[in-house]
């Protein structure tokens, strides 16, 4: 805790040497001492008559978070000259109406011509009230600002330039904000673009390059530069293939058209650029971002400190490797290649890639070796995800048997007609199936997932990019480097890509132009964070596996206790094990209802007693803190019913539309269950286990899905597959079919071509 003024705020651990720039944008969150640099389209209204005091109020509320963490803020600041301008053009209005009231009369008043105003007479009147708002802003977060004023001369005498120094390193000593501005009130006009010629020689002629010159004047971690656009584009913003770099590297300035300057202020994006390699050099970071957007405007400063994906960063050091944006072009473009190959070719693909499983053995197992060598020395993995981690010769078997399923499969997914419309003579339509495009599953502990994956996308046309975690870096890399020697046999290599990247899921959940389907596969907490996160891109899979098992009175008392046990103790941490177990309250203290609780017992399976059921019992387990849980391990709650039509109302209310599971040998009462129980998977007197994409006979599965649209349940190859029309015609226009056409519409259904089942 640190103290200024008796006011206790929060510190966060910030030290680095300077002399060298951030390598990535996941170091920033480093930063200890920062610039933001307000732009006057930031700062400024549209009519540039006045401030943007609601934007204005945002940057100083996060200035004023970062600050109070412990970091030394400081702003260079835009916006005199625009509020002098609106008390300039009120004061001559008001002079120039009394005049003409005196002298003209009311009805010349509407001839009034307001002169043109100059900018440095502005300045001076707007310095004062530019520095009044900031100062009555901070203090409403108990922060003191300071105004300094500088020109270029500052910068160029010596004596000046420790002078100015000394007062900024005492300012944030005491913590306070130093707001630097230009003294545009004695300010030459800008001269022909002779700066920024070299690290010692920058002059300050805009507020870009005096942010630049002071931020490495005073060995800055990070500038910020708040513009109105979103960052810097490969090409003027607003061109039909203008993309927005990421990622700038020093001499890539080569390869950018540069556009017209802002609407307002000295300095165009070039001279932003400029001043952002030279401080670059200097030792600083640097993103240029967009400061005006609404919707990111208020946390676009936090938000570049945490690390995240705004704007475009400059870094010295360019990655080995594609960006994930180019990896995600690569895998469209790939993609498109694969669906266009036969049937065959892409089943072969997914043969290879089995054999290779099984060839390739002890390597793959050797990379997994280290992988759970690393978490268990880290000790970041609980047991259960270690288990899912490793990888064995059955598993990897299992996963080969699987995938040539798959290829068995897959032979007429791509371009099956599934409908065919004779709309007039000559005029056909079909309906045919295609791949989604470019999908993105984003996976945790699994490398397994992996191969299955990846032979689920082949098989569908799809291009894939894979997201794993850390704590199975190895094990991926391998099977990565195994699926790409697999689609090299057809030339299809870039299909299917694995970011290794620092890249932040909430950022890739961001790439609505690249990605078309997220498939996220782990914990409930990451698929909640991903449908949090996704921007415009659909999500497939379910946020949990509330899954119910419904004990009815006319149970089979040689089913029940086999049901229950495969379907909470087999794997308990799968997202298809029983969660809640619902008992028909006549089955309470009877032989049946104590055979489940010994057998609950024996498996060491904790027991948490819902409502109702804890209302029977004198000493009942720990009552439920909430009948919408998923446990994930040994336990379950046990809840009483009154009846098969209660069970689906308490599915229906506290369930996640999973799997749900009725054990009755009336037939009646099952396909009551099995008809109004709305969940994606529902069984009678079977395990809720058998919810899995390889048990259906899927071979395998991207996931299970409990969404409304498209694929439900487990998603093999025909969730991966989306379709379009086809219509064939011979000149045929839509003004034929009118009253006074010559043709008629037919709509005439067509026999479908025969599937091939081989």
């Amino acid at each position: 805790i640190r103290r200024w003024s008796n006011i206790p705020f929060i510190t966060v651990p910030l030290s680095r040497a300077h002399g060298k720039s951030f390598a990535h944008r996941s170091e920033l969150k480093h930063a200890k001492r920062i610039v933001v640099k307000l732009g006057s389209a930031v700062v400024t209204r549209g009519d540039e008559c006045g401030l943007a005091l609601g934007r204005l109020a945002s940057i100083v509320e996060q200035v004023s978070m970062l600050q109070n963490q412990g970091r030394e803020m400081m702003i260079v600041t835009s916006g005199a000259v625009a509020f002098g301008k609106q008390r300039l053009r009120h004061e001559i209005l008001l002079s120039q109406s009394v005049r003409q009231a005196l002298h003209s009369g009311q009805s010349q008043l509407k001839d009034m011509a307001i002169p043109v105003l100059e900018a440095r007479a502005c300045a001076a009147a707007g310095q004062s009230g530019l520095m009044a708002l900031y100062e009555a802003m901070f203090t409403q977060y108990s922060i003191c600002a300071a105004q300094i004023l500088v020109t270029n001369l500052d910068f160029h005498d010596e004596q000046k330039r420790r002078n100015l120094n000394g007062t900024l390193h005492e300012l944030l000593r005491m913590n306070i904000v130093p707001i630097i501005n230009t003294n545009d009130a004695v300010v030459p006009p800008p001269e022909p673009n002779s700066d920024l010629q070299g690290v010692n020689v920058i002059s300050v002629k805009d507020n870009d390059s005096l942010a630049a010159r002071l931020a490495v004047e005073m060995k800055t971690d990070l500038l910020i530069v708040l513009s109105d656009v979103e960052g810097l584009f490969d090409s003027p913003p607003g061109s039909d293939d203008a993309k927005l770099i990421d990622i700038f590297y020093p001499g890539d300035q080569q390869s950018v058209t540069f556009g017209t300057k802002s609407r307002v202020g000295m300095g165009g994006m070039e001279a932003k650029v400029k001043a952002a390699l030279w401080a670059l050099q200097g030792g600083t970071s640097v993103v240029i971002a967009n400061g005006t957007h609404p919707k990111i405007s208020g946390h676009v400063i936090t938000d570049i400190v945490e690390g995240k994906k705004v704007g475009t960063f400059f870094s010295e050091v360019k990655p080995a490797g594609p960006t994930v944006e180019q990896q995600g072009e690569m895998a469209r473009a790939g993609g498109r290649t694969l669906a266009a190959l036969q049937p065959e070719q892409r089943a072969e693909i997914i043969y290879r890639l089995a054999d290779l499983l099984t060839d390739q053995r002890d390597e793959i197992l050797l990379a997994n070796k280290k992988d759970l060598e690393e978490a268990e020395n880290k000790g970041r993995l609980a047991l259960p995800l270690l288990k899912r981690l490793s990888l064995s010769t059955s598993k990897l078997n299992s996963l080969a048997i699987g995938l040539r399923q798959i290829a068995a499969s897959s032979q007429d997914s791509v371009g099956r007609v599934i409908r065919r419309t004779r709309i007039a003579k000559d005029l056909d339509l079909e309906q045919v199936t295609v791949p989604i495009g470019v999908l993105l599953v984003i996976f945790e502990s699994r490398p397994d997932c992996l191969p299955q994956v990846s032979a689920l996308a082949i098989a569908s046309g799809n291009g894939l990019l894979l997201k794993g975690g850390k704590e199975a870096a190895h094990s991926n890399q391998i099977l990565h480097h195994l699926t790409q020697e697999a689609l090299s046999i057809h030339g299809v290599k870039d299909a299917v890509q694995l970011v290794n990247t620092r890249e932040e899921v909430e950022d890739l959940c961001r790439l609505d132009k690249l990605i078309d389907l997220i498939i996220p596969r782990g914990s409930s907490q990451l698929v909640r964070n991903i449908q949090k996160a996704a921007k415009g891109i659909p999500v497939m899979g379910h946020s949990e596996g509330i899954c119910h098992v419904y004990v009815d009175t006319d149970a089979s008392v040689e089913k029940v206790t086999r049901i229950i046990r495969d379907s909470k103790c087999e794997y308990p941490a799968a997202c298809n094990a029983l969660e809640t177990l619902l008992i028909h309250r006549d089955l309470l203290r009877t032989p049946l209802f104590d055979q489940i609780i010994d057998m609950l017992r024996v498996e060491q399976v904790k027991i948490h007693a819902g409502p109702r059921f804890a209302s029977y019992l004198t000493f009942s387990p720990s009552e439920v803190k909430s009948l919408r849980t998923e446990y994930g391990d040994l336990e379950c709650c046990i809840e009483v019913v009154d009846s098969v039509q209660e069970a689906v109302e308490h599915i229906h209310k506290y369930g996640s539309s999973h799997t749900d599971v009725i054990i009755t040998e009336n037939e009646k009462t099952a396909e009551f269950f099995l008809q109004h129980v709305d969940s994606a998977c529902v069984f009678w007197n079977a395990s809720t286990r058998f919810s899995d994409g390889y048990r259906f006979g899927l071979g395998a599965e991207v996931g299970i899905s409990t969404s409304r649209i498209h694929a439900r349940g487990p998603v093999g190859i025909e969730g991966l597959l989306t379709t379009k029309w086809l219509l064939r015609g011979d000149n045929h226009v839509v003004s034929d079919f009118s009253e006074q056409g010559t043709m008629k519409y037919l709509h005439e259904s067509l026999p479908l071509p025969q599937r091939n089942t081989n």
